[in-house]
């Protein structure tokens, strides 16, 4: 299986109910799970249980294999390389102002899934506090920022590292005057409901 697969559903459901000109409260009741799911799994921070993915795939009113078509299995590498170049610009939330997430790379295991991303903050960037069906591992590459974890905020620093259980409330915030550069590891352990 490709690596990009389980994020590239993600992806490939947020386009097509874009093209539908459907919200993610309409496409979500269609297909019988909530706004909060949809909206995480849009956002590659979730996996979808085959049950919810087939309930989204119909809401879609689209076969299964026109849904899957341009996806690719292919049997897992060796190793991964990644170029600068081969990064891909991902969204991770519509509402999120200043926030730029590059994909690095994106590996599936027997029992975990590896997504690595390179995320720029914006002095004064935006976004509401989110959850993510993973472990979070934060390395500040550049800047700094004041990271809040539910009702906690820790300061971070160039240097700095930060492990938590994503599934805690969070945001990152930027009152710094600089670009602040972190990268960004989620593991995926559970596939969700």
């Amino acid at each position: 299986m490709s690596e990009h697969l389980l994020s590239d559903i993600g992806h490939r459901i947020r386009q097509l109910r874009k093209e539908q000109d459907k919200t993610v409260a309409g496409l979500a009741e269609l297909a019988g799970v909530s706004k909060s799911l949809l909206s995480k799994i849009e956002n590659g921070r979730t996996v979808p249980s085959l049950p919810v993915l087939l309930s989204l795939i119909k809401a879609l009113d689209l076969l299964p294999e026109v849904f899957f078509q341009g996806l690719s299995f292919e049997a897992p590498q060796k190793y991964i390389h990644r170029t600068v170049a081969e990064r891909q610009v991902i969204e991770k939330e519509e509402e999120a102002v200043g926030f730029r997430y590059e994909r690095m790379l994106e590996r599936s295991f027997s029992d975990f899934t590896l997504e690595a991303v390179m995320l720029d903050i914006e002095p004064g960037a935006k976004r509401a506090m989110v959850s993510t069906d993973a472990w979070e591992f934060k390395f500040v590459l550049q800047g700094a920022l004041q990271y809040q974890i539910e009702e906690e905020v820790i300061p971070l620093k160039k240097g700095d590292a930060l492990l938590y259980d994503g599934r805690r409330l969070h945001v990152p915030r930027n009152e710094g005057e600089e670009t602040a550069k972190m990268l960004v590891l989620y593991l995926y352990d559970k596939v969700s409901d």
